[in-house]
């Protein structure tokens, strides 16, 4: 036990000097541990032969899947009904086209440009079709745009964005039988009970001490998670789903997810997003750059060739247009996660993992700079004693831990 407590401290040690430059750099938390995570990474490799890291480690290897599977149920309790309800069209027309165009564009742009084999480049396609909810999210709190009716807009498609995201992983790559039939018909079956049976629970166990409804939400996730592997399916998918069927509720009780997500970010999420970094390669990416930038620009401008276009019978001004296009362009968790998953199958090597977690999180970064410098929509800015000040600078992305205090608010 010596060893691994070591080696946790040492982890939690890398977090917490992401989170502290997070903080000063304001930029998001995820981001920060990724680029930790690389830089250790290829230091242990190179020069202590990775006895530091140890990021194969299986106990290591589960807190970061499990850390992948609750971040992806707080994503999907994020949805907000009513936002669906009152902007469907909108929504499903641009979180449609904000999945397919770089699915479709990037997983060509691998395969014929780069070679990679087609399995390589359907995972391409997958990875970097995601909008960042986390980005995104952030830029609409720093901006005050949560509040309007436009914001609402960008958050609803970005729901639908990563929906066709994770289905895309969890069914082009399942293998299909009759274990991922039962798979299918036990996760319905279950996800579909858990608003009745959470509610039963909590009228009688909860708002003490006992923490019932997260034990009930981790013995569901965990049972889908182990159902997922066993049928070889991805855990993801039914975490998401589960994340959306409670978002009414959770909606409902902010302090609850507020403890979950705060368990998920302090704890488990540290050692997905470093152990993410640390296994891409540096020198692969020194060594040929140009992979790097053409995936980057092909996931930026497939998303802008069949955003724009598609924003325009929803958005009249141009800034609100490009704006709205660009903000859809972002990607980072979702993006992480669909990457990592191919390199733990086999469906990527080690160095096509890592031009596409360069190129995730370059997306987290040079969109939302452009969007926030040249096309805020300043007009839309909400006004008075509840509005939030735009940064003066380009847009800038919060810490998750942040998001957290200013929803509260």
């Amino acid at each position: 036990m010596l060893e691994q407590f070591l080696l946790a401290s040492f982890w939690f040690g890398l977090a917490v000097l992401a989170t502290i430059l997070a903080n000063h750099l304001r930029i998001s938390m995820a981001l920060t541990e990724i680029c930790i995570g690389l830089l250790a990474g290829t230091i242990c490799e190179y020069y202590f032969n990775r006895p530091l890291l140890g990021s194969d480690e299986e106990w290591l290897r589960f807190l970061a899947g499990a850390g992948s599977v609750l971040l992806t149920f707080l994503a999907g309790a994020e949805l907000e009904h009513q936002i669906m309800r009152l902007k469907i069209k909108e929504v499903l027309v641009v979180g449609l086209v904000s999945f397919l165009g770089p699915f479709l564009g990037c997983a060509a742009i691998a395969y014929y440009l780069l070679g990679w084999s087609p399995t390589a480049s359907w995972l391409a396609g997958v990875a970097l079709s995601t909008t960042s909810m986390a980005v995104v999210y952030a830029v609409m709190l720093e901006t005050g745009f949560n509040k309007t009716e436009y914001g609402k807009g960008i958050l609803g498609a970005c729901f639908i964005t990563d929906l066709g995201t994770v289905l895309a992983l969890g069914l082009l790559f399942a293998s299909f039988s009759w274990k991922t039939l039962l798979f299918f018909a036990v996760s319905a079956l279950v996800i579909g009970g858990l608003p009745f049976v959470l509610t039963r629970l909590t009228r009688r166990y909860g708002f003490r001490t006992y923490a019932i409804r997260t034990k009930a939400v981790l013995v569901i996730l965990f049972g889908l998670g182990a159902l997922a592997f066993w049928s070889g399916n991805e855990a993801v998918l039914p975490a998401y789903i589960a994340g959306m069927v409670l978002a009414e509720a959770a909606a409902q009780d902010p302090v609850w997810i507020r403890r979950l997500r705060t368990l998920t970010i302090g704890f488990l999420t540290p050692f997905f997003f470093i152990r993410a970094g640390s296994l891409v390669s540096l020198p692969a990416l020194l060594g040929a750059p140009l992979a790097f930038i053409v995936l980057l620009g092909g996931k930026v401008l497939t998303k802008i060739i069949g955003l724009y276009p598609a924003v325009i019978p929803f958005r009249q001004d141009r800034n609100e247009r490009w704006y709205y296009t660009l903000m859809m362009s972002t990607g980072l968790t979702f993006g992480t996660i669909s990457a990592l998953y191919g390199l733990s199958h086999n469906l990527v090597s080690r160095e096509q993992y890592s031009f596409l977690v360069a190129a995730v999180i370059a997306s987290a970064v040079v969109p939302t700079l452009i969007a926030g410098f040249f096309f805020l929509p300043r007009h839309l800015l909400p006004e008075g004693p509840g509005a939030t000040t735009p940064p003066a600078g380009p847009g800038k992305l919060v810490a998750e831990e942040e998001i957290d205090s200013l929803k509260d608010e």
